[in-house]
Order: structure tokens, then C-alpha cells, then sequence
């Protein structure tokens, strides 16, 4: 069980991180499509919302798909492709559930931005994500037995780590 509210817990910051990121995008969005501000549109939202989903959808397919490989073995062009179908699925949903209203004055224009900006996006926020993850896996502490000598501190540090002893 606690393997599973781990992952929950593992897609759930993956989701936050990409909607913080993401949140600016949605406001550049809003000045491309909307740049007199006619739309009554939430344009924050139109990054935020995404890039949490994006985000959560790209730690699932992320969690099943290289489950028994090391980050190592994942190229970037394959994380980035996983990305991509997750943005394409994200960015088509608005338009495949609900309409656009009224107030859109050139029909195509919106979902082409708004579906190619969080495709773009998704693609690069996973390829990102592995590059983070890669590097944070050469920073990791050494094993537990590896000899304190060995990791480069001066003579004071070792005694302090033994606690005054030699």
C-alpha cells in the first residue's frame, strides 16, 4: 500500500511542477489569441490546468512504461514522444468536450494554439524532466561503505563526522 501512495504522491508533484511552470505560457496564450482581451477567458488557467494534467498523465504512462528499465536506458527522444501524445490527448480534450463559445472570431485559430503550445510544452517538460532526473541520479550520495576518505574531506570534517575520534 505504501508503494501506492508513494507513486499517487510521486504523479501528484510531477502534476504541481509542471502546472507552476507551465502557468506564464498560459498567460503568452491569452495575448496571441486574445489581444484585445474580448474573450472572457481565464488565461492563467489555460496553462496551469494543462501543464497538472501533463504533468500527472506523463508520471503514469512515464511509471508504467520504463517500470523495469534504468534512466540510463531511456533516450530523451522517447520521454519527449511520451510527452508529446500526452499533450496531444490534453490539448484536444477542451475541444472534443465542450464548444468555443460565440466570441471566436477565427474558429481554427484557438485550438491550433492552444493544442500545439501544450504539445510543445508536454514534450519538453518530459524530455526536462528525464535530463533532471539523470543528473540527480550521478549527484547521489555514496554507498553507506564507501570509505569516508574516499569522498574528498579535509582532515577536520572526517574527525568531526568519527566525533573527535581519529
Amino acid at each position: 500500500m505504501k508503494k501506492w501512495l508513494r507513486r499517487i504522491r510521486g504523479a501528484l508533484l510531477m502534476g504541481i511542477t509542471w502546472a507552476v511552470l507551465w502557468a506564464p505560457v498560459g498567460l503568452l496564450i491569452g495575448m496571441v489569441v486574445d489581444p484585445t482581451g474580448a474573450m472572457d477567458e481565464p488565461w492563467i488557467a489555460v496553462g496551469t490546468f494543462p501543464g497538472f494534467l501533463g504533468g500527472v498523465m506523463f508520471s503514469i504512462v512515464f511509471g508504467i512504461a520504463a517500470r523495469r528499465r534504468k534512466l540510463g536506458e531511456l533516450s530523451i527522444k522517447r520521454v519527449a514522444g511520451w510527452g508529446i501524445v500526452a499533450g496531444l490527448v490534453i490539448g484536444s480534450l477542451p475541444f472534443l468536450l465542450g464548444d468555443q463559445g460565440p466570441n471566436v472570431e477565427r474558429v481554427w485559430l484557438l485550438p491550433l494554439v492552444v493544442v500545439s503550445s501544450i504539445t510543445v510544452l508536454s514534450a519538453a517538460s518530459a524530455a526536462g524532466t528525464l535530463a533532471l532526473a539523470r543528473r540527480a541520479e550521478r549527484r547521489e550520495l555514496p554507498d553507506a561503505n564507501v570509505d569516508v576518505s574516499d569522498i574528498g574531506l579535509t582532515d577536520a570534517e572526517k574527525r568531526e563526522l568519527l566525533g573527535g575520534r581519529r
